[in-house]
């Protein structure tokens, strides 16, 4: 048994450290708010398990104060010890790696005997809330002063002193500590050791493990490593150490399976790795200069890459010449567009090692070419994706850059060179977004890979929301042959809203027709490569979709509650087939927090495979709405404050989210309602809404419907304006221009205003005026 203070102490002097194997701190806000709940109440909160070795430099974290000897590893409390340190001390441990944001600002209200974060609105100048960590760095005397001073809490005194003296007092709890010892105890042993007791918290994977023997022989090769992927983030282009790890793998030892770099010493692994970071980097040179891939959102087949630096440290370090170097671009590029290294990777990975070096690049085309069917050629029909997320907007960019495409506003071709000072490219929806939704089209439709095109910002800015039957004329007469370099049908009939389908249909048979020739030209050695291409800068659209500005709002909702950054935009491929299930338009492949749980979806989109996402094992959410409150609910119950057993489907139901059992349609519907309505006009407005939303628009609002059963009206309305994320019910009735038909319109009717506070009048107003709907 150890008293905390006495493990803080032991933390500040160097003997209490972390294992180098250790993920970094996950834990969110509210988890830490439940652990000083918890300690505060007298609540278990667990044993720790230790790891007692003489630890050297390479094998533990934070070891600026460690001098030899034994050491205590810390293997299971990580997450618990790392926040008390936070709170007590104010700042991170020495081994700390993750967002002190999660326990930093942490709040005790000495009445009410709750944990908040602060809150300036509500916290500033109350003595009633105590800064935690003040309380434990300075003592209990600044607070008597301030508590015996204001009027309010001078009759609670004594009661609030006693408090602050029990929270103080948790220094004092005692921690039952399991330790592992003994010379035969070696990092693998301890690591099986830690997932068996580490069930439900984070894993190490296989990279880790590797990782961690590696750096027992070499302490600075996860800072090395570090640094190259830092240098590549500078670059525009994001990779993992894992990622990283089976480059190394792969020119040390051949073999996709990290367990193979158990044999590897010291010395090789450094050269290995060496060699890696120069094979990455010279052949992320390739991709941007002969490709134009030259960002992290257009990179394709990352995988590839440790096929590639097998190869390269096969042929003496470089291709021989430019013809071989365009053979593995066709082979690189077919193999990102059919999804190679989907899932299975080290089953792939094996089988493209051998087959790279038993007959080089030839044996890899034929390898791919018998895996699709003996098919290398693109339909028309494989670019009906949509989104940024689909593998074919990258072959769009590519064949942007690579085949000479023009700007519709000046003419000239998009490349950095010519365009000067105008460089900047960006997205631009050929027909543009308001006039499809305006005329019933859907958002996959709306954003389908042959809808776009690249233009330079300023052209896309000044084409603005014009319909493509007037500017292509006009672009026709002042730039001939722009439109073809962009791959545009020409007949006008095409431009038409009307004929929206068939302008898709006929422009993805002509990009079909454009990739073919190129890739068969890498593969031929038919076309030389010019001067390389220039990088250039795409930057991202306005957000004026309302999808867009809900997902923004979500994510920096999510990791302001301590939830990993996701993907966006992330397609989800079957690792059996390579055949896309769908594109996220959120992914979390660790789980919401690195490490904890299933990897997360957000899909939103129709007809996304759902039951083979979920045999898989995502955890897919189809609504923004059930994301949050999936997060809520979780949060509660790590914050202590929720005892609520109902189980939690995949896509974020409980039991509440089934219908009331009366029917809120056979209400009756009212007419306009009098100025001054009361809550009872309120209520049935607000139950008319779900009748208009559903027999006028075509949206049956389910969930809203059944907030009004559970909550009430006034309450389901505050509840969806107190939100930093707007529901999925305004997205949806914004998509059929009925934004009438929302709760905000509705709170800012002059009858209902008198029913909130001006704070949720303004967010009501903000919303619809931010999407050009006029309030009364």
């Amino acid at each position: 048994m150890s008293k905390l203070g006495t493990i803080l102490d032991q933390i500040d002097s160097g003997t209490v450290l972390l294992p180098e194997f250790q993920r970094g701190y996950v834990w969110n806000r509210d988890q830490v708010r439940g652990l000083m709940r918890s300690l505060y109440l007298g609540y278990p909160v667990g044993a720790l398990l230790v790891w007692e070795t003489e630890a050297d430099h390479g094998s533990v974290r934070g070891t600026s104060k460690a001098g030899g000897g034994i050491k205590q590893l810390l293997l299971d409390g990580q997450q618990r010890i790392t926040s008390l340190y936070g709170v007590v001390r104010g700042k991170p441990p020495a081994f700390f790696e993750g967002d002190s944001a999660a326990f930093t600002g942490l709040r005790f209200n000495v009445d009410e005997e709750t944990f908040e974060f602060y809150a300036p609105a509500k916290m500033r100048d109350d003595p009633t809330w105590v800064d935690v960590t003040e309380l434990f760095v300075n003592g209990i005397e600044p607070h008597i002063g301030k508590l015996s001073a204001d009027p309010a809490t001078m009759p609670h005194f004594a009661t609030y002193m006693g408090r602050l003296i029990r929270l103080r007092n948790i220094l004092e709890r005692e921690f039952h500590q399991e330790k592992i010892t003994g010379a035969d105890k070696r990092v693998e042993v301890v690591v099986d050791i830690f997932n068996r007791v580490n069930s439900g918290g984070t894993k190490l994977s296989k990279g880790d493990l590797a990782l961690a023997k590696i750096c027992a022989d070499w302490p600075e090769a996860r800072s090395t490593m570090r640094k190259h992927l830092s240098t590549w983030s500078t670059a525009g282009f994001q990779f993992n150490l894992d990622w990283l790890l089976r480059n190394v793998n792969a020119v040390a030892t051949g073999r996709a399976q990290f367990e193979a770099l158990e044999g590897v010493g010291s010395a090789d692994f450094a050269q290995a790795l060496s060699s890696s970071e120069r094979y990455i980097s010279g052949f992320l040179d390739v991709t941007s200069g002969r490709l134009g891939l030259d960002h992290d959102r257009v990179l394709m087949g990352r995988y590839a890459f440790p096929v590639i630096s097998r190869f390269l440290h096969l042929n003496g370090g470089s291709f021989t010449d430019a013809t071989q170097r365009d053979r593995m671009l066709f082979w690189y590029v077919h193999a990102a567009l059919w999804g190679r290294f989907a899932g299975s990777t080290e089953t792939i990975l094996t089988q493209d090692y051998e087959t790279v070096a038993r007959s080089g690049i030839d044996g890899l085309i034929a390898s791919l070419s018998r895996w699709r069917g003996g098919n290398l050629v693109i339909d028309g029909q494989d670019f009906e994706g949509f989104g940024r997320g689909s593998r074919f907007y990258p072959l769009l960019y590519l064949l942007t850059r690579v085949l000479g495409a023009r700007d519709f506003g000046s003419g000239l071709e998009l490349r950095a060179e010519m365009l000067g000072h105008l460089t900047s490219l960006q997205v631009h929806h050929i027909f543009p977004k308001a006039l499809l939704y305006k005329h019933g089209y859907g958002r996959s439709e709306v954003n389908a890979v042959a809808n776009f095109s690249f233009l330079t910002q300023q052209t896309n800015l000044a084409i603005g929301k014009r319909a493509p039957e007037d500017y292509f004329a006009e672009t026709q007469q002042k730039h001939p042959g722009a439109l073809e370099s962009q791959w545009i049908p020409t007949d006008p009939q095409l431009w038409r809203l009307d004929r929206y389908r068939e302008f898709l249909a006929a422009r993805r048979e002509l990009l079909a027709e454009a990739a073919n020739g190129f890739l068969a030209s890498l593969r031929d050695g038919t076309k030389l490569a010019a001067e390389p291409l220039r990088p250039v800068v795409v930057v991202a659209e306005e957000d004026d979709d309302i999808r867009a500005r809900q997902i923004k709002a979500l994510v920096e909702e999510l990791t302001a509650a301590g939830c990993a950054e996701p993907a966006l935009d992330s397609e989800i491929a079957d690792p059996a087939t390579g055949r896309v299930l769908g594109v996220a338009e959120a992914y979390w492949p660790d789980g919401l927090q690195p490490g904890l749980g299933n990897p997360v979806i957000l899909e939103l989109d129709a007809n996304p495979d759902l039951p083979r996402m979920e045999e898989l094992g995502y955890e897919v959410f189809t609504s923004v709405d059930a994301l949050l409150g999936y997060v809520a609910r979780r949060n509660e119950q790590a914050a202590g404050r929720s005892e609520d057993d109902d189980h939690v489907g995949p896509d974020g139901s409980t039991a509440e989210d089934a219908a009331p059992t009366h029917d809120p349609a056979s209400a009756t519907v009212p007419a306009q309602a009098a100025p001054g309505g009361t809550g009872a006009d309120f209520d049935r407005a607000m139950r008319h809404l779900y009748v208009a939303a559903r027999d006028e628009a075509g949206y049956n609002a389910t969930l809203f419907l059944s907030m009004l059963a559970e909550h009430g009206s006034i309450s389901t309305a505050k509840k969806l304006l107190a939100s930093p994320v707007v529901s999925d019910g305004f997205v949806a009735l914004w998509e059929r221009g009925r934004l009438d038909l929302t709760v905000e319109a509705l709170v800012t009717r002059p009858e209902f205003e008198w029913l909130f506070d001006p704070a949720e009048l303004e967010v009501a107003r903000t919303r619809l005026q931010q999407f050009e709907y006029e309030t009364r």
